[in-house]
């Protein structure tokens, strides 16, 4: 007679991790138990991921109200309104309760409509790179995990955009939350010399033009260059270049700044999400930065963690000066992050670091909000949240905290291009 069928592909697995257990015991060693345990992970959260975001769905973003586009582009409501009637311009699509909806396409090319019409405030309409100014490669660096510095680069990415820049975002994080964060799952949808190692590796065969790496995302302006494992080969690769002393090779800091020299005139910012590591990708991204925001959570251990950094990272751009290489970084600053102004012993962290530091620690602090921790666990930033799916006073408190952080970033950055 047939046994009974296993009820779902989960507990299959488990099915079969259980006999596996039950039938090597303890004599199983701690590489086979991990590789097992990587196994079961992977398969659920692939269910998981199936289950949020079906095999032939993509990311999408949300539609945008009148008076949302009206306070992104500074056009005035009542003008959006007259254009939609007289059918200028984007024709924007309609909610069951007939309200005015734009996609962020749209909320595009009316910036563009508009910096035509009005060449005197073009800049207020239409953001971008000018002839003359760089373009700004921003790193986002810290090697104590949990400071936060993939959710700052995720909304930091998205805020730019949604304001008119074209934006970069480079994950060098072997671990990927960055490009799972833009629906790019890096187990199934990232393979093999498809992440940055593609274009910085040493084998001239397999290497590829940066451009090549590059992928569109749902958020208009935004393009990835995603991450997975394979970013650490170059970490296991350049010792072994750099031990060859007549390989051309061996000045590794610079091939970073050399590939996104490649698709220098395509964007205004490129954010760097970097490794929590002081490796060789994360001193590449130092050196192809222009500028360079350090994350820090107000605790003592992460503060003290930090200074381990500071201190390490100093050493390492020594030995680059020794080599030749010279940093050209507009600013530096420290971003609080994770924080509750309501934690005394938080704000003594934050009042020491901003004693010793000044105006290098940001105004501004990334406050730690279950808006975010929201966003964050369906995979999305505070700014792809619609109204209804969290508290609006609690997400309006989170979107206004996450837009000062943004917002001091971006007059950093408007500054090192001259702009007032």
């Amino acid at each position: 007679m047939a046994g009974k069928p296993v009820k779902s592909r989960q507990e299959g697995q488990m099915a079969i991790a259980n006999r596996v257990e039950a039938s090597v015991g303890s004599k199983e060693d701690a590489g086979s138990k991990i590789m097992r345990h990587a196994g079961l992970l992977s398969g659920q959260l692939q269910q998981l991921r199936t289950r949020m975001y079906p095999p032939k769905s993509e990311k999408t973003l949300r539609p945008f109200l009148t008076n949302e586009v009206s306070k992104l582009t500074s056009i005035p409501d009542s003008t959006l309104k007259l254009m939609s009637t007289e059918g200028r311009g984007p024709i924007p699509s309609r909610l069951e309760n007939n309200h005015r909806v734009y996609t962020l396409d749209q909320i595009n090319e009316l910036r563009e409509l508009f910096a035509i019409q009005k060449p005197a405030d073009a800049l207020r309409f239409l953001p971008r790179r000018r002839a003359g100014e760089h373009l700004q490669v921003l790193a986002i660096a810290n090697f104590k995990g949990g400071s936060a510095k993939t959710t700052t680069c995720v909304h930091l990415a998205h805020y730019l955009a949604l304001h008119g820049y074209r934006v970069l975002a480079l994950d060098l994080d072997p671990q990927a939350s960055l490009s799972a964060l833009f629906g790019a799952q890096p187990e199934i949808d990232v393979g093999s010399n498809e992440t940055i190692y593609a274009a910085l590796r040493y084998d001239d065969a397999e290497r590829r033009p940066i451009r090549d790496i590059i992928r569109k995302t749902y958020f208009d302006s935004i393009d990835l260059i995603p991450g997975n494992l394979e970013v650490m080969e170059y970490e296991h690769e350049t010792p072994r270049i750099l031990a060859n002393k007549g390989n051309s090779g061996a000045i590794f800091f610079e091939r970073l700044k050399l590939a996104l020299s490649e698709v220098e005139a395509d964007y205004d910012i490129v954010i760097l999400d970097t490794p929590p590591s002081l490796g060789f990708l994360t001193l590449s991204a130092i050196y192809a930065a222009t500028s360079m925001i350090i994350t820090v959570h107000p605790a003592m251990l992460d503060v003290a963690s930090m200074s381990q950094f500071l201190l390490m990272m100093g050493d390492l751009i020594s030995v680059l000066n020794e080599s030749g290489a010279q940093l050209d970084q507009d600013f530096i600053r420290y971003l609080v992050t994770r924080h509750d102004p309501n934690d005394a012993p938080q704000s003594q962290v934050v009042a020491m670091l901003r004693h010793l530091f000044g105006s290098d620690v940001l105004l501004p602090t990334a406050i730690e909000s279950t808006a975010v921790e929201a966003a964050g666990l369906a995979k999305r930033s505070v700014y792809e949240l619609e109204l209804g799916q969290i508290g609006r006073d609690t997400h309006k408190r989170a979107r206004e905290a996450v837009d000062a952080v943004n917002e001091a970033i971006v007059r950093l950055v408007n500054d090192c291009w001259g702009r007032t």
